[in-house]
Parts: C-alpha cells; sequence; structure tokens
C-alpha cells in the first residue's frame, strides 16, 4: 500500500491512544520509509494498525476517524486524478484505474458501474483481517469517496443510498454523517455508495484542460518507480548497494543517506542480527560475483572496481567465499 494511506492509518491509531510500542516495529513504518512516498508498504502493516485501532472503538467510529485524518492531498496524485477531471465520474473512474497507486490491488478493489440513471461506487476488501476490522476499512473506502466526489463538484453530494456488507451497529449516527445520508443498508453482499448521474456528470469547477493527463502519467510513473518494502534489512541494503562510492562504501555515508545517526544504523543492524562489516562484506561479495558472471572485466580490474588492493586480495576473498578462484567463478565452477 502506498506510504500515503499508511501514515493516514497510522495517524489514526496514534490519536486513538495505541501505545508506539505496539506498532513502532511494524514494516514500513520507519521515518525514512514512512516520508518517502516511493516507498510501498506491506498491507499486512496497515491491517495490524487497524487491528489495533479496533480494539480501541467499533468499526464504525473508526472509519469516521480515518476518513477525517484524510484530507485532500493526503493521499498523493490519486486524489488530484478525481477532483481535477473534467467531470467528478470521471475523476472517480480514473481513480478506480490507478487504484493502485493507493491501495494494495491484490487485497482491495474499487469499481465504478453506470445503471441507467445511477452510478455505484464500490469497495470489495479480501484481505486476511478480522471482520471488525475489514468493515471499518470497507466503510472508510466508501466515506472517502464520497468526500472527494463533493470536493470535484464543489458541492455537497447526497447519495442516493449506502450498502454495508456488515451487521448494523447499535448507533451509527457517525455514519450518517459521513455519508450525508440516512438512506444506510446493512447486511450487503458488496459495500457500495450510490449516486445519481446527474450529480456527477456536471462539469467540474476545478477542471483544466490537459491536467488529467499529466497527473494520469505522474500516477503511472509512481507505480513503476514503487519500492516495495519486503523488510528494513532490505532498505539498508538498498542504500549500501547505491552508495555513490561502490569501491569503498562507509557508515556515515549510508546512514546519511538512510537519515539516521551512525549510532542508530548499527543499532537496527544489531536488531536484525548482522552488522555492517558483515553487511559490507556480503555486499562486496555479491558485487564481485555479478563482475565476474556478467562482465569480462579482467580480475585487476574487478578487484578495482570492488575496493580490493589488487587481484591477490580479489583471489583471497574469492576463494574465501566459494572455495574456488575468480576464473573457475567466472567459468561457472
Amino acid at each position: 500500500m502506498s506510504a500515503a494511506l499508511t501514515r493516514v492509518s497510522m495517524d489514526t491509531a496514534r490519536l486513538l491512544g495505541v501505545d508506539a510500542h505496539e506498532y513502532v516495529n511494524l514494516l514500513g513504518l520507519a521515518p525514512e520509509q514512512l516520508d518517502d512516498d516511493g516507498c510501498r508498504v506491506p498491507s499486512a502493516t496497515n491491517i495490524r494498525l487497524a487491528e489495533l485501532s479496533i480494539a480501541r472503538v467499533p468499526w464504525n467510529e473508526l472509519a469516521v476517524r480515518l476518513a477525517s485524518r484524510s484530507p485532500i492531498g493526503s493521499l498523493g496524485v490519486w486524489d488530484y486524478l478525481i477532483t481535477s477531471a473534467a467531470t467528478p465520474l470521471e475523476g472517480i473512474r480514473e481513480a478506480s484505474d490507478l487504484f493502485a497507486t493507493v491501495a494494495d490491488t491484490g487485497t482491495d478493489s474499487l469499481s465504478v458501474t453506470v445503471d441507467g440513471d445511477h452510478v455505484t461506487v464500490s469497495h470489495t476488501n479480501r484481505a486476511d483481517v478480522g471482520h471488525e476490522a475489514a468493515c471499518a476499512i470497507r466503510a472508510f473506502g466508501l466515506g472517502l469517496y464520497r468526500r472527494r466526489l463533493c470536493e470535484a463538484a464543489a458541492r455537497d453530494l447526497v447519495p442516493l443510498r449506502v450498502s454495508l456488507a456488515t451487521k448494523a451497529p447499535h448507533r451509527h449516527d457517525n455514519l450518517i454523517e459521513l455519508y450525508g445520508t440516512r438512506s444506510i443498508d446493512f447486511e450487503a453482499p458488496v459495500s457500495s455508495i450510490t449516486f445519481l448521474v446527474s450529480d456527477l456528470t456536471v462539469p467540474n469547477p476545478l477542471a483544466q484542460p490537459g491536467l488529467s493527463t499529466v497527473l494520469r502519467r505522474h500516477a503511472e510513473h509512481t507505480l513503476t518507480a514503487a519500492v516495495p518494502l519486503h523488510s528494513w534489512l532490505d532498505l539498508f541494503r538498498s542504500a549500501l548497494a547505491s552508495s555513490p562510492d561502490q569501491t569503498a562504501p562507509t557508515l556515515a555515508a549510508v546512514a546519511r543517506h538512510m537519515g539516521l545517526s551512525t549510532r542508530t544504523l548499527q543499532r537496527r543492524l544489531d536488531e536484525h542480527g548482522t552488522s555492517w562489516s558483515r553487511e559490507l562484506e556480503d555486499g562486496r561479495r555479491d558485487h564481485v560475483t555479478r563482475l565476474l558472471h556478467d562482465t569480462t572485466l579482467s580480475i585487476d580490474a574487478v578487484a578495482a572496481r570492488t575496493g580490493y588492493a589488487d587481484a591477490r586480495a580479489l583471489r583471497r576473498a574469492v576463494r574465501r567465499w566459494h572455495g574456488t578462484t575468480p576464473a573457475a567463478l567466472r567459468h561457472g565452477a
């Protein structure tokens, strides 16, 4: 999922009084990841934040809180796909086509269907998540879509009806306020919100010719360049591999690149059962092996590119790692 949506989830959990120690070590919540919109955070992190939050408030209250923490712009370019299109209907269709910009389309989907005079926006959640948390996620999604459509139209839009795939809570006054209607059906097969076509096809007062095309290209580029986070250690290894000085990367330079102090970086490596020297050695081994396999550089040139004093030092390292010589390794031994 996007770092932007994860920030909304974490801010909501924090405001609900969830103790930081319950989520601070979740993958994707380190500042250097959470503040980087190029990072994609695992759905499991967002699911855990929802589960921690649902332990504090009912699902309908969590949905309202999430929506209140999602002003225009908080979800990045995806928000503006809706508000800058020629009409709100075109905008929500753009948002559906590029839903992956903000959500994990392996677990959540947004669909838009037009049937006569009605437009129905549906949200499906297939994640392995507790029932209450799943209800909150779906209900939040519908509230978010209505909010963006109202912002696109620059006026309040009252849906014909809202359908939620859950049992009715004891009270749902907050949902009435979130959706702007009392016409809320519960225990529906799919969670959806329905509007009149005429409400969503009025010209968008914020639309600018050509802007939607630019935003769509930007959203597509964002997805192409996104970095899925598998672990903090992966992020560190990526920073190490992209160090400007590949021949002799320094602890201070990599720490600075990650926005950490050297002491914090060493502590995090220790927490992950490794160390700077071990990671440096492993990175150098991978670099040497890749150059031997994928290039025709001489042994002397490989040694120079990977920070070894000479070919003799490189041969000793390759013998230690692989039990063979650089030449034999190059030829597949």
